[in-house]
């Protein structure tokens, strides 16, 4: 690669994990586990005793794979972490891009992303999968979440959104594009990959102002692990589609390293000879740069391994 400065997409930080979902209780345990929607699973790598996803952490494990810069985005899984995420922005401002969420569960939430907006996040998430309610839905198209666009439009605020697998809110997305059409949007999860219908999610990306985020890659083609063979020919096949200038890395931390380093997380991808070096310069830092309008971006030098 020729000296790229690497950006993470779509990254995730917490202080504790205490929420509810659909009913369904997630509470941060020890040892890195998390109660999850009734059963115990490994949230954090265990070393993280007190399941503090902290931006130290994180900026540690940053700073070792040479990641200049982490879009930090939410899901409503770890419960708002907006107040800490506002810290962590003005802490950080060089290496930390944070996301407001919110709560597009129930009425109100145009109001909370003006305040969020005027209290300095430059990003607004809306985990749209989860809208998809046991008892209810609510719909990208429905006239509180239209002006929220409207605001977000016309503000220069991004939307980091989560869809639901395949086409079911494709069309509804859009028409959000459509009404919108300076919005910009980072669609993520890579448009739920492994998924049926994953194709008509990453076309949203032929519009001008959308990009696709590949947070999740490494979960999704978890079964065949490392060094992830079929995620790159994914990739190649999604830049068929729109382009490889659409497409931009993020790594889900911190869920994603329990199986794997975070390094490892992008290095599939610098690693493979299905990808060329422009490919890999584009993907892995280029693109997101311009998205999100990064300025100046640390150099970080190479740590050798005590192992190397």
């Amino acid at each position: 690669m020729n000296n790229v400065k690497i950006i993470d997409a779509h990254a995730h930080l917490w202080l504790k994990q205490d929420t509810e979902v659909n009913g369904l209780k997630i509470q941060t345990l020890d040892g890195g586990k998390s109660l999850f929607m009734g059963e115990i699973r490994q949230m954090v790598p265990p070393f993280i005793t007190d399941g503090r996803n902290t931006a130290e952490i994180f900026l540690s494990n940053m700073n070792y794979a040479r990641v200049s810069a982490a879009v930090i985005t939410q899901e409503y899984i770890d419960g708002s972490q907006n107040e800490y995420l506002r810290e962590v922005q003005q802490k950080y401002p060089d290496r930390f891009l944070c996301c407001g969420m919110i709560d597009a569960r129930k009425p109100g939430y145009e109001e909370e992303a003006k305040e969020l907006v005027q209290s300095g996040f430059r990003g607004i998430k809306i985990p749209a999968e989860r809208l998809i309610m046991p008892d209810k839905r609510v719909f990208l198209t429905d006239d509180e979440m239209m002006r929220t666009f409207k605001y977000m439009e016309e503000n220069d605020i991004f939307l980091s959104v989560d869809m639901a697998p395949g086409a079911e809110q494709v069309a509804e997305m859009e028409e959000v594009i459509a009404e919108y059409p300076r919005l910009r949007i980072a669609i993520g999860h890579f448009a739920m990959v492994t998924r049926s219908g994953w194709h008509e999610q990453v076309k949203l990306a032929r519009h001008p102002n959308v990009m696709i985020e590949s947070g999740g890659i490494t979960w999704l083609f978890n079964d065949e692990f490392y060094p992830f063979t079929g995620a790159v020919r994914a990739i190649k096949e999604a830049a068929s589609l729109v382009g490889i200038e659409k497409l931009m890395w993020g790594s889900d931390y911190p869920r994603t390293i329990t199986a794997i380093t975070y390094r490892m997380s992008y290095d599939f991808a610098v690693k493979s000879t299905l990808l060329s070096e422009e490919e890999k310069n584009l993907f892995l830092g280029a693109n997101a740069k311009q998205f999100y309008r990064f300025n100046e971006l640390v150099d970080l030098p190479y740590i050798k391994n005590m192992s190397e």
